[in-house]
Protein backbone atom coordinates (compact mmCIF):
# COMPACT_ATOMS: atom_id res chain seq x y z
CA UNK A 1 0.00 0.00 0.00
CA UNK A 2 1.23 3.18 -1.11
CA UNK A 3 1.09 5.99 1.36
CA UNK A 4 -1.26 9.03 0.10
CA UNK A 5 0.28 12.55 0.44
CA UNK A 6 -0.53 14.88 3.21
CA UNK A 7 -2.09 18.01 2.98
CA UNK A 8 1.41 19.37 3.73
CA UNK A 9 2.51 17.34 0.49
CA UNK A 10 4.12 14.80 3.09
CA UNK A 11 3.45 11.23 3.11
CA UNK A 12 0.52 10.03 4.83
CA UNK A 13 2.05 7.12 7.55
CA UNK A 14 0.52 3.65 6.34
CA UNK A 15 -0.77 3.11 10.12
CA UNK A 16 -2.48 6.04 10.01
CA UNK A 17 -6.29 6.21 11.60
CA UNK A 18 -8.57 6.47 8.35
CA UNK A 19 -11.92 5.12 7.03
CA UNK A 20 -12.40 2.76 4.21
CA UNK A 21 -15.42 2.29 2.42
CA UNK A 22 -16.28 -1.39 1.21
CA UNK A 23 -19.61 -0.74 -0.41
CA UNK A 24 -22.51 1.29 -0.72
CA UNK A 25 -25.98 0.13 -2.32
CA UNK A 26 -29.45 0.74 -2.16
CA UNK A 27 -30.72 -1.36 0.32
CA UNK A 28 -34.49 -0.87 0.43
CA UNK A 29 -36.59 1.48 -2.10
CA UNK A 30 -40.33 1.94 -2.01
CA UNK A 31 -42.12 4.95 -4.18
CA UNK A 32 -45.91 5.17 -3.23
CA UNK A 33 -47.28 7.62 -6.39
CA UNK A 34 -50.95 8.09 -4.83
CA UNK A 35 -52.16 10.81 -7.08
CA UNK A 36 -50.11 9.98 -10.21
CA UNK A 37 -49.29 12.62 -12.95
CA UNK A 38 -52.51 14.67 -12.65
CA UNK A 39 -52.57 18.15 -13.21
CA UNK A 40 -54.05 18.99 -9.92
CA UNK A 41 -50.57 17.88 -8.78
CA UNK A 42 -49.28 20.72 -9.15
CA UNK A 43 -51.30 23.54 -8.78
CA UNK A 44 -50.71 23.71 -4.72
CA UNK A 45 -47.28 23.75 -3.54
CA UNK A 46 -47.42 20.36 -1.59
CA UNK A 47 -46.10 19.94 2.26
CA UNK A 48 -43.31 17.54 2.36
CA UNK A 49 -42.67 15.77 6.13
CA UNK A 50 -39.28 13.69 6.09
CA UNK A 51 -37.82 11.54 8.59
CA UNK A 52 -34.26 10.85 9.23
CA UNK A 53 -32.69 7.65 11.06
CA UNK A 54 -29.34 5.94 11.06
CA UNK A 55 -29.02 2.38 11.73
CA UNK A 56 -25.49 0.33 12.30
CA UNK A 57 -24.68 -3.67 12.74
CA UNK A 58 -21.39 -5.09 12.38
CA UNK A 59 -20.77 -7.29 9.45
CA UNK A 60 -17.44 -9.58 8.21
CA UNK A 61 -17.30 -11.14 11.77
CA UNK A 62 -17.14 -7.97 12.99
CA UNK A 63 -14.05 -6.01 10.77
CA UNK A 64 -16.40 -4.19 9.16
CA UNK A 65 -20.08 -2.07 9.94
CA UNK A 66 -22.81 -1.48 7.99
CA UNK A 67 -24.28 1.62 8.59
CA UNK A 68 -28.20 2.39 7.05
CA UNK A 69 -29.36 5.83 6.21
CA UNK A 70 -33.24 5.32 6.32
CA UNK A 71 -34.65 8.53 4.33
CA UNK A 72 -39.04 8.70 4.46
CA UNK A 73 -40.46 11.69 2.81
CA UNK A 74 -44.32 11.71 2.29
CA UNK A 75 -45.66 14.76 0.19
CA UNK A 76 -49.23 16.02 1.12
CA UNK A 77 -51.38 18.60 -1.11
CA UNK A 78 -54.14 19.71 1.67
CA UNK A 79 -54.59 16.20 3.28
CA UNK A 80 -54.08 13.99 0.15
CA UNK A 81 -50.98 12.02 -0.25
CA UNK A 82 -49.29 12.99 -3.85
CA UNK A 83 -46.48 10.59 -2.94
CA UNK A 84 -44.29 8.41 -0.60
CA UNK A 85 -40.52 7.38 -0.76
CA UNK A 86 -38.75 5.19 1.75
CA UNK A 87 -34.80 4.84 1.07
CA UNK A 88 -32.59 3.01 3.12
CA UNK A 89 -29.39 3.97 1.42
CA UNK A 90 -26.40 1.40 3.11
CA UNK A 91 -22.63 1.48 3.03
CA UNK A 92 -20.59 -0.68 4.82
CA UNK A 93 -17.15 0.73 6.46
CA UNK A 94 -14.24 -0.41 7.80
CA UNK A 95 -12.50 1.81 9.94
CA UNK A 96 -8.32 1.19 10.62
CA UNK A 97 -6.49 2.48 13.45
CA UNK A 98 -9.17 4.09 15.02
CA UNK A 99 -9.36 4.43 18.51
CA UNK A 100 -12.30 2.16 20.31
CA UNK A 101 -13.67 5.99 21.34
CA UNK A 102 -13.53 7.44 17.83
CA UNK A 103 -15.60 4.66 16.17
CA UNK A 104 -18.86 5.85 17.53
CA UNK A 105 -18.83 8.98 16.26
CA UNK A 106 -17.77 7.77 12.89
CA UNK A 107 -20.31 5.63 12.32
CA UNK A 108 -23.16 8.11 13.52
CA UNK A 109 -21.84 11.24 11.64
CA UNK A 110 -19.27 10.43 8.77
CA UNK A 111 -20.74 7.29 7.75
CA UNK A 112 -24.10 8.81 6.69
CA UNK A 113 -22.17 12.13 5.44
CA UNK A 114 -21.23 10.02 3.13
CA UNK A 115 -23.85 7.97 2.27
CA UNK A 116 -26.36 11.17 2.18
CA UNK A 117 -25.23 12.59 -1.68
CA UNK A 118 -25.76 9.10 -3.39
CA UNK A 119 -29.35 8.72 -1.41
CA UNK A 120 -30.29 12.22 -2.09
CA UNK A 121 -29.47 11.61 -5.88
CA UNK A 122 -31.79 8.27 -5.83
CA UNK A 123 -34.76 10.25 -3.96
CA UNK A 124 -34.48 13.18 -7.16
CA UNK A 125 -34.58 10.34 -9.37
CA UNK A 126 -37.53 8.44 -8.21
CA UNK A 127 -39.18 11.46 -7.67
CA UNK A 128 -38.65 12.73 -11.65
CA UNK A 129 -39.31 9.12 -12.72
CA UNK A 130 -43.02 9.17 -10.76
CA UNK A 131 -43.97 12.15 -12.94
CA UNK A 132 -43.37 15.00 -10.17
CA UNK A 133 -40.44 17.38 -10.27
CA UNK A 134 -37.09 16.23 -8.74
CA UNK A 135 -37.74 16.26 -4.80
CA UNK A 136 -34.18 18.20 -3.74
CA UNK A 137 -33.51 17.94 -0.08
CA UNK A 138 -31.18 20.15 1.67
CA UNK A 139 -27.76 18.95 3.24
CA UNK A 140 -28.34 17.47 6.84
CA UNK A 141 -25.87 17.94 9.54
CA UNK A 142 -25.36 14.47 11.28
CA UNK A 143 -23.74 15.64 14.50
CA UNK A 144 -26.75 17.39 16.39
CA UNK A 145 -28.52 13.98 15.72
CA UNK A 146 -25.79 12.35 17.05
CA UNK A 147 -25.84 14.13 20.25
CA UNK A 148 -29.26 14.07 20.73
CA UNK A 149 -29.14 10.57 20.34
CA UNK A 150 -26.92 10.15 23.14
CA UNK A 151 -28.89 12.73 25.13
CA UNK A 152 -31.58 10.02 24.77
CA UNK A 153 -29.48 6.85 25.13
CA UNK A 154 -28.26 8.73 28.59
CA UNK A 155 -31.55 9.43 29.80
CA UNK A 156 -32.83 5.71 28.99
CA UNK A 157 -30.05 4.72 30.84
CA UNK A 158 -28.11 2.80 27.93
CA UNK A 159 -24.51 3.76 27.66
CA UNK A 160 -22.47 4.19 24.18
CA UNK A 161 -24.95 1.64 22.61
CA UNK A 162 -23.66 1.49 18.70
CA UNK A 163 -26.47 -0.73 17.59
CA UNK A 164 -28.80 1.92 18.63
CA UNK A 165 -30.03 4.23 15.77
CA UNK A 166 -30.25 7.97 15.55
CA UNK A 167 -33.55 9.61 14.16
CA UNK A 168 -34.65 12.95 13.03
CA UNK A 169 -37.69 14.73 11.33
CA UNK A 170 -37.28 17.06 9.38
Amino acid sequence: MNPQPAADGGPVPVDSPHLRVLAQFVKRLSFENAMGAVAQAYDIQPTVDMGVEVKSRPVAQGEATEVDLCINVQAKRQDELMFAVDLVYAGVFQFVNVRGEDVEPLIWIECPRLLFPFSRQVLAEVTREGGYPPLLINPIDFTPLYWAELRDRQARGELGDPSASAAAGA
